[in-house]
């Protein structure tokens, strides 16, 4: 070193657990979100006044008592817009306010800004909306027998499935619906509008798609996006509720700042968020499938219908995902795989961890699990009989190559010795037999999730990285931090080229006018995508100072190195502090963008074939249950999760977030059930009657562990993986082993006598969520079965 002091190697660069840059600021209640930012002298707030129709014709408003209200400075509907009012994502249908008609309940119809949100509040209440009731549509198996659609029908295929079907040795048909979810981020959905010179605008959001917010701003007030800025430090969660949706919320703010020419906040409470915003999709499943004695899977014809609500919004590729994802880890030689995008009159539902992948894995672990019920086999053997493998099982049913399919195979090993199935799967069966209310269950499930986004173009991003003259780092990228650790990776990835310690590293705010025409921060790519972003930006600064030191220090570029917070070039050694001041005074560039785009990857949606992902992320998970069969409540003693992060980036935050993916997942399919009564109203709208998991909901014993044998064949960042979606459809296997708990009040099959007549086969039918009311229903449902085919006592 240039001063004789100790070279001490880098902290926190890549492959190692650091903590979440904003961690202390979590836990001290420091850090700052969106509500957080100090208020401008004069801000107005807003309200909303929502329809409380599902389907109805606007005949008239009063808004004159709402204008005289006190505080109020501006009342608008759709009629106040000066630019293009419609802000669909994808094609048109998403007014930012009710134009002549309403098509669910809970729909912004106008909106007030006033002094104090109190006010705002208390004027949108004393609007006055005429109505003309008109019919509704309200379920997707509804919108199936009327043929109301979003958008048309796509089908995969690969051979004739319904011949492969008639002619298999077994088969099975039936249905399943599959309920929604409520993202429930803590931080609910918030903008806030600064108006600036010229009629720009500066708009805090919190959003997953900073620049689909300043589109829709830009697009309702009929201005160019230059004039707009939209900027996002973090968010209090995101879940995909904040990746199309949060454009009305800024848009609003924006037309309301535009009109009264002051700052305003658009804050949601917690009843307005969940009534006005989109959900995970839920799914109405029919299938007919075909199978041998072993329950190999020989013809699978499949209909995933998707509730979409009133407007397309991102449903069909939702539904696309779903149609992917339809096959999850096994092999189907002959498939015919239909999705269907139902419209109906309820709110547009929108992206969800996992983007429709959940719906269609759920959809083939159910069929796969009823095959072994069916032949009275162990689901899991059954499971590994269907998986995935060598040359001629190893293709999936919409073309595209599963290049290691042996990882399923490997997780599925090691979960079953780590979790020790066989045993406990005895001693389950033991309980089961010697206890009449309490029974027990268990289940194994994978996942192989495809990571990109189905559509091409979103599979590019963009950084800007800054290095300062006293050797500190800015960088500035497309993602947006929602507590997954984007942020805090793409630091870890700036330090590791430089080698630097991470604490020399800052990353910013992701705003519009540093990195423009950002995709959305989904499909579990954002570390991939920006993270090779942000290394390309790096790796362009470094070959400048290589080069200028090679010149300057008399020396060859091989002799340059960048190693210990120091950088070496010949016989030279200085601080990189050193090296960025030396080549400022040598007028060399020190900032630099980056831009990269996913290789591979290519989709032909109208001939339905191609690559459509950059590679598979891939766990498995056993989870135990246990229920009582006289209240229908459960708990879940154990469950042993396994999940696929070779290459991390940061183990620590990766393990978090198969945790708390997982449990999300869980809830899922167990607690969080949406509910809209008969006129279309949704009534589970707060934490009251809407039940999120809770610390009682975990696993009593909750093991989870990063497999990481095999890094990334891909060229990914540093071989990593991704971490967001993938874990949620580990928590299937939790709705499974309750369905297996149900099934162990029969004894798992009806006696040998009608099984000679019948088949094996006790039906359980036991949807998602898996409430208590649920369980307790399949229970009675076994009980009766047992009683029908004369198996006495329908107790234990």
């Amino acid at each position: 070193m240039a001063d004789g002091g100790t070279i001490q190697p880098i902290r926190g660069g890549v492959h190692r657990g650091i903590e979440h840059e904003s961690a202390r600021k979590h836990v001290m209640g420091a850090a700052a979100y969106t509500d957080d930012i100090p208020e401008l002298p004069g801000t107005l707030h807003v309200a909303v006044r929502l329809s409380e129709r599902a389907h109805a014709r606007i005949l008239g408003m009063d808004l004159s008592r709402a204008k005289q209200a006190p505080g109020v400075h501006a009342v608008l509907t759709y009629a106040d817009v000066p630019g293009d009012g419609d802000i669909g994502t994808i094609q048109r249908g998403d007014p930012v306010l009710a134009d002549e008609l309403v098509e669910y309940a809970g729909q912004a119809v106008v909106a007030v800004a006033a002094e104090t949100l109190l006010q705002a509040r208390a004027a949108a209440r004393l609007v006055e909306i005429h109505y003309e009731d008109l019919p509704a549509v309200l379920t997707a198996e509804a919108a199936l027998e009327k043929g109301s659609f979003v958008s048309p029908p796509l089908t995969f295929r690969r051979g004739n499935a319904a011949a492969e079907v008639a002619g298999a040795l077994h088969r099975l048909t039936g249905t399943l619906e599959v309920g929604g979810q409520d993202h429930f981020y803590l931080e609910g959905h918030i903008a806030y509008a600064i108006p600036k010179e010229d009629g720009d605008l500066l708009v805090h959001s919190s959003t997953q798609h900073p620049s689909e917010v300043q589109h829709a701003v830009a697009q309702v007030l009929g201005r160019p996006m230059h004039g707009i800025a939209v900027e996002c430090r973090r968010m209090g969660g995101g879940f995909g509720g904040k990746e199309s949706q949060p454009a009305q919320i800024a848009a609003i703010a924006g037309l309301l700042a535009n009109a009264t020419k002051r700052p305003v906040k658009f804050r949601l409470d917690r009843d307005d968020d969940m009534l006005m915003t989109g959900k995970r999709h839920d799914f109405f499943v029919r299938y007919d499938v075909g199978f041998d004695g072993e329950g190999r899977i020989l013809g699978l014809e499949m209909d995933l219908a998707g509730r979409c609500g009133m407007s397309l919004d991102l449903s069909n590729g939702v539904v696309d995902r779903a149609m992917f994802h339809a096959d999850n880890a096994y092999y189907l030689p002959a498939a015919r795989v239909t999705g269907h995008r139902c419209k109906t009159n309820t709110v547009s539902n929108t992206a969800f961890r996992g983007f429709g992948g959940p719906q269609g894995v759920i959809a083939i672990e159910h069929v796969v699990d009823e095959i072994a019920r069916s032949l009275g086999k162990d689901p899991l053997d059954v499971r590994r009989a269907n998986l995935y493998g060598g040359p001629g099982r190893d293709t999936t049913h919409y073309g595209m190559p599963v290049e290691e399919p042996e990882i399923l195979a490997e997780l599925m090993d090691r979960i079953e010795r780590d979790g020790d199935y066989r045993r406990r799967r005895e001693e389950i069966d033991a309980f089961n037999a010697r206890s009449p209310v309490l029974k027990k269950g268990l289940a194994v499930t994978p996942v192989k999730f495809g990571i990109s986004f189905t559509v091409k173009h979103l599979n590019q991003a963009a950084a800007l990285v800054h290095v300062y003259t006293d050797g500190s780092i800015q960088v500035n990228h497309g993602g947006t931090e929602m507590g997954q650790g984007i942020h805090t990776k793409m630091a870890q990835i700036a330090a590791q080229e430089f080698q630097i310690d991470v604490e020399r590293v800052r990353v910013t705010a992701s705003a519009t006018d540093k990195v423009p025409n950002a995709p959305p921060t989904a499909a579990s790519a954002g570390t991939d995508l920006n993270g090779m972003a942000v290394r390309i930006a790096v790796g362009t600064i470094r070959d400048r100072l290589v080069a200028f030191l090679a010149e300057h220090c008399h020396t060859t570029p091989d002799k340059v190195e960048f190693r210990d917070n120091a950088v070496f070039a010949g016989n030279h050694a200085m601080t990189f502090a050193e090296v960025a001041k030396l080549a400022y005074l040598n007028r060399v560039s020190l900032s630099s963008t980056g831009h990269y785009a996913t290789p591979k990857i290519w989709w032909d949606r109208e001939k339905c074939e191609g690559r459509p992902f950059f590679y598979f992320s891939c766990g498995v998970a056993v989870t135990e249950a246990l229920i009582d069969t006289l209240t229908g409540e459960y708990r879940f003693p154990r469950a042993d999760v396994l999940h696929d992060c070779s290459g991390s980036i940061n183990p620590a935050i990766d393990l978090g977030q198969v945790e708390g993916a997982f449990v999300q997942g869980l809830g899922w399919v167990t607690s969080e059930e949406l509910w809209w009564d008969g006129e279309g109203r949704l009534r589970t709208h707060a934490p009251s009657t809407y039940k999120v998991p809770t610390s009682r909901s975990l696993p009593e014993d909750f093991r989870v562990a990063l497999y990481t044998d095999r890094p990334n064949r891909e060229d990914t960042v540093f071989r990593s993986k991704a971490i967001g979606e993938p874990p949620l459809m580990l928590g299937i296997s939790a709705w499974l082993a309750l369905k297996d708990a149900v099934a162990a009040v029969g004894g798992h099959r009806l006696p040998d006598a009608v099984a000679a007549v019948g088949g094996h086969r006790l039906p359980v039918r036991l949807d998602a969520p898996a409430t208590p009311e649920r369980v307790l229903l399949a229970v009675e449902d076994v009980k009766a079965q047992k009683l029908k085919a004369g198996m006495g006592s329908a107790g234990g």
